[in-house]
């Protein structure tokens, strides 16, 4: 290469080593001052910020955005998130020496923004619990491994197992948990025994045992069922019987009281045979007044005919004028305008002509009219 070929390359390879040089002198200033600064550095909704100046907890912040320059400044993010828990303990011993499994599981949270005096206090003693999920597990199982064991311990082999009893249990195990949890600025919720493991020998014990139980409830059971069997035949016997007589009851009361009904309808019938029987004598007696009355008035009105007629017949007798004149009045008034009177003389007989064709009257009864005389 010739000497102007040369002096083109140089230039370039210096530029090249000038970049190489502050690059190099970047990285080291940036390894030395990183401890130094942070910038935008982002804490989620989730997440607790600690910030650090000098190794000291500056600040406790929220959720944010955040950036400092000072002497050894840092930020530490603490999850504010439920870690999950499953814990299994396949033997313990209960009060009465029953051995049994157990598995607990639950929620266990890091303090939070609002608890940040208690972080302040117990960072420098737990800090790797709040970073690592898998250190806190880890010791959480542990709390979780002694509170089972305490509170299955104190209590017997039925008051772990049976019915409302593993509730009562699991309420233990719960409180026993986050008393422990407590001194390390943990609070523990949503415990849960959703398993109790019993071994062979255990669950056949408890097999017998329940079997026997069974069927000694059966045979009380069948016990009480043959004592109602027999209540409830006596019972329905009686009340056949109560039936039966009631009916009994029922059928005299009824013919008693048809009875009394009969007894005072023929009561009722005399009364009235007798009220009619007195009706008919005073009917009776009362026609035979009225009959005495009508014979005493007919005397009487005859006595008054039979005295009248005396009268008139002694009147008749000394008065023959009067007697003419009675005649005559009874003659008159015994005619009628259609009657027709003949006079003959004394001693004959009238020719009676019944009309008939070619018959002529011959008497002329017509009047004639008399002829005015002239003056």
């Amino acid at each position: 290469m010739d000497r102007r070929g040369i002096n083109r390359v140089a230039p370039s390879l210096k530029w090249l080593i000038w970049a190489f040089v502050i690059v190099v002198l970047l990285a080291i200033a940036l390894a030395v001052l990183s401890p130094h600064f942070y910038i935008l550095a982002r804490v989620d909704p989730q997440e607790v910020g600690v910030r650090f100046r000098s190794g000291r907890i500056h600040e406790i912040v929220g959720p944010g955005v955040y950036s400092d320059f000072a002497l050894f400044a840092d930020l530490k993010r603490v999850s504010s998130e439920a870690v999950s828990f499953s814990v299994t303990d396949p033997e313990v011993v209960t009060l009465d020496r029953q051995r049994i499994g157990l598995v607990v599981s639950g929620d266990v949270f890091r303090p939070n923004v609002s608890q940040s005096d208690l972080l302040r206090t117990l960072w420098p003693e737990y800090r790797g619990l709040y970073v690592s999920d898998d250190a806190l597990r880890n010791r959480v199982t542990d709390l979780a491994l002694q509170a089972m064991k305490s509170c299955v311990g104190d209590r017997t082999f039925n008051n772990n197992v049976i019915g409302s009893a593993r509730d009562e249990l699991r309420v233990c195990i719960d409180e026993e948990l986050d008393k422990l949890a407590s001194n390390l600025g943990l609070t523990v919720q949503n415990v849960a025994v959703p398993n109790v493991i019993l071994s062979e020998e255990v669950q056949a014990s408890l097999d017998a045992i329940t079997q026997s139980r069974l069927d000694t409830e059966l045979a009380t059971q069948d016990v009480i069922k043959a004592k109602e069997q027999a209540a409830a035949d006596q019972a329905r016997e009686e009340g056949e019987v109560r039936v039966a007589l009631a009916r009994q009851q029922e059928e005299v009361r009824q013919k008693t009281f048809l009875a009394e009904l009969e007894k005072a309808r023929l009561e009722a019938q005399r009364s009235v045979i007798q009220a009619e029987k007195a009706n008919d004598l005073l009917t009776a007696q009362k026609d035979l007044e009225i009959n005495q009355v009508r014979a005493e008035a007919a005397q009487g009105a005859a006595r008054a005919e039979l005295a009248r007629e005396l009268i008139l017949a002694d009147l008749y007798a000394t008065s023959p004028a009067y007697a003419y004149l009675q005649a005559v009045l009874a003659n008159a008034s015994a005619l009628t305008e259609a009657d027709k009177i003949i006079f003959t003389q004394e001693g004959t007989s009238p020719t009676i002509v019944v009309p008939g064709a070619g018959i002529v009257p011959t008497v002329d009864t017509t009047p004639e009219a008399v002829p005015e005389e002239s003056p």
